[in-house]
């Protein structure tokens, strides 16, 4: 694999529809569903989710990167201030450990071609570099860790794994179920 990475941005918009697909990815979140109150994500419908993702775009954030091999769009990372993951604050389990301004690792999507190739841990280091970049201090990561002896569905691992976040540095910090452990890194 050739890989680089792009911040979604309006001139990487093509890129992201391309990934996502059709469905918008997982039954056409268009990485929405930290984003939006349950209620109106659970309304919503693929094209309003992907809507709503360009009207974050347009207005010139930058919430996630995406990876290349070549010129094929294979990976995407959401990243971003924790505050604009309004779900996250209502988590029971994933509720904020402190006071301090942290920065949240959401979601990744890999196309199918690609799972189990590493994708995932290097958009990570890629995530974690812009984010240092843009100023972020601290760096949560919600990853589900299956139970002991089970395998989790590469499909549905949309916030990773513990694995991966241990490599890239990543320290747990608070576990409030057995499947979700809250990760940190100190940049």
């Amino acid at each position: 694999m050739d890989l680089k990475f792009k911040v979604l941005s309006m001139d990487t918009w093509n890129a992201f529809e391309v990934l996502f697909g059709e469905k918008g990815a997982c039954a056409g979140c268009w990485c929405m569903f930290w984003r939006i109150p349950r209620k109106e994500f659970d309304a919503n419908k693929s094209p309003d989710n992907k809507k709503l993702m360009r009207k974050i775009v347009e207005k010139g954030n930058s919430p996630g990167i995406i990876a290349f091999d070549g010129p094929a769009p294979i990976g995407w990372c959401s990243f971003a201030p924790r505050d604009e993951y309004i779900r996250l604050e209502n988590s029971r389990i994933l509720k904020p450990v402190d006071e301090q301004e942290v920065w949240s690792v959401s979601c990744f999507f890999i196309d199918r071609e690609y799972r189990g190739k590493g994708v995932a841990s290097s958009l990570l280091a890629a995530a974690v570099k812009e984010a240092r970049r843009r100023g972020a201090k601290i760096l949560e990561g919600y990853p589900v860790e299956p139970k002991e002896g089970k395998k989790y569905p590469a499909a549905f691992a949309w916030h990773g794994v513990p694995e991966i976040f241990r490599s890239a540095g990543f320290k747990e910090v608070v576990r409030r179920s057995e499947t979700r452990p809250i990760m940190r890194l100190e940049l």
